[in-house]
């Protein structure tokens, strides 16, 4: 199949159904003084449903992103799966030289985190600033993607399809930038594809304690080193998600066809599974009800089935570490060679591992601390995402000209 541009149109009924099932809204009660530890707020529920009911303008917002980022199609044929049409973002620069960049979003994310870095990234009136040609996928079972129906669909397979994306576009050599299932995707493109991938930039790494067998240098500099107050702060962080925020993770990777039931069949479900993290995940970001609305709407319209997406942690939690079919999510973990490695982490993520954690995960060229920000970076601090991307690949940087023949630069075509 070859690609076509792509336009999202909701179908009117889609809309009118949506309305109707507010109609059967029946909201809980809750408990005096309660707070964001026990969970959404009811005012904030009972808010945004009359604003989705009868202020929220879907065709607004539809209309908006099709202008902003050109989309398209296309199939992609995995091994042993069935062919899926794959949404994704394309924008090109009009540079030349410009690097390929394959971002990858997460969950609750959605190729909607790429929005405001495509203008940041492609174009530049500095003629010292690198570019890059933007690709951006909806993960398959996510947003406007098709999604499998057979077992087994795991992170190779996620990996695969971004990769054979890349290759359909004719990047035959790329890098990457994700976070949260960004992350493993991409990891898992650079430990399965190392002569394309060139390098990874993650917005959240997820790294483990340096062990002496794998790496006795890390260790030792792990041992003798104390933890900097923000390595401190960032593994207390890091301890009290693990005890308070993981709940969610528990369900959807142990039964998410369980949790499916509720979700797919009620908008106000979906909204304040979604808004809980939307909010508490982020450092203070002012979400408008609009934007709050647009990622949900992403999710109730999903092609793959509203609740889809849940499967993708179960199916990687539940690969068999001993079958490379499925690779296992814990190969993200250790050190892959040849691969540049950047990492931007900030204060509020979910996860936070001191640096010397971090350089266990590969050749580690830019490493920076942020003071201000959250788990979603790219739409939280754009700026900050472009501004690490242009340091990492650009003259001086350390993955300058891993892409061969692309370095960014280059006269306007």
């Amino acid at each position: 199949m070859a690609i076509s541009t792509y336009k999202i149109s909701i179908p009117d009924s889609a809309l009118e159904s949506l309305k109707q099932r507010f109609s059967f809204t029946q909201l809980p009660d809750e408990l005096d003084d309660a707070g964001w530890d026990m969970g959404a707020p009811l005012a904030d529920i009972r808010r945004l449903i009359d604003y989705w009911k009868d202020g929220f303008d879907w065709r607004k917002i539809e209309a908006e992103i099709n202008h902003e980022v050109p989309q398209f199609r296309t199939l992609i044929q995995v091994d042993g799966f069935k062919a899926l049409n794959i949404h994704f973002v394309h924008q090109k620069s009009n540079v030349e030289g410009a690097i390929p960049l394959l971002f990858c979003h997460g969950w609750p994310g959605s190729f909607l985190e790429v929005r405001q870095l495509v203008s940041l990234l492609t174009t530049s009136s500095d003629k010292d600033a690198v570019v890059f040609d933007i690709v951006a996928p909806s993960l398959p079972n996510f947003a406007f993607s098709e999604g499998s129906k057979k077992r087994g669909f795991a992170l190779k397979q996620y990996a695969e399809t971004c990769h054979k994306l890349m290759l359909k576009l004719g990047y035959t050599q790329y890098v990457t930038q994700g976070g949260d299932w960004g992350f493993h995707v991409t990891r898992a493109l650079a430990l399965l594809y190392p002569n394309h991938c060139k390098a990874n930039h993650l917005n959240g790494a997820e790294a483990r304690l340096p062990s002496f067998r794998k790496s006795p240098l890390l260790y030792l500099t792990y041992l003798f080193t104390p933890y900097t107050a923000p390595e401190r702060a960032g593994l207390a962080r890091s301890a009290d998600f693990e005890i308070n925020g993981m709940g969610y993770e528990i369900q959807q990777r142990t039964k998410p066809q369980t949790l499916s039931y509720g979700l797919a069949d009620s908008p106000v479900a979906l909204l304040a599974w979604l808004y809980e993290k939307l909010v508490i995940w982020t450092d203070n970001y002012p979400w408008t009800d609009d934007e709050i609305l647009t990622w949900v709407s992403v999710y109730w319209f999903s092609t793959a089935g509203v609740a889809a997406n849940l499967r993708i942690y179960h199916e990687l939690w539940n690969a068999d570490p001993k079958d490379d079919n499925g690779l296992h999510y814990t190969k993200c973990h250790e050190y892959i060679p040849h691969v540049k490695l950047g990492v931007l982490q900030s204060p509020k993520d979910l996860t936070l591992q001191p640096r010397s954690w971090v350089a266990g995960l590969g050749d580690l060229v830019l490493f920076t601390r942020e003071e201000h920000g959250g788990h979603f970076a790219a739409t939280e601090h754009p700026e900050f995402v472009a501004r690490e991307l242009r340091k990492m690949f650009g003259r001086g940087g350390g993955a300058y000209g891993c892409v061969e023949g692309k370095d960014g630069y280059g006269k306007s075509v």
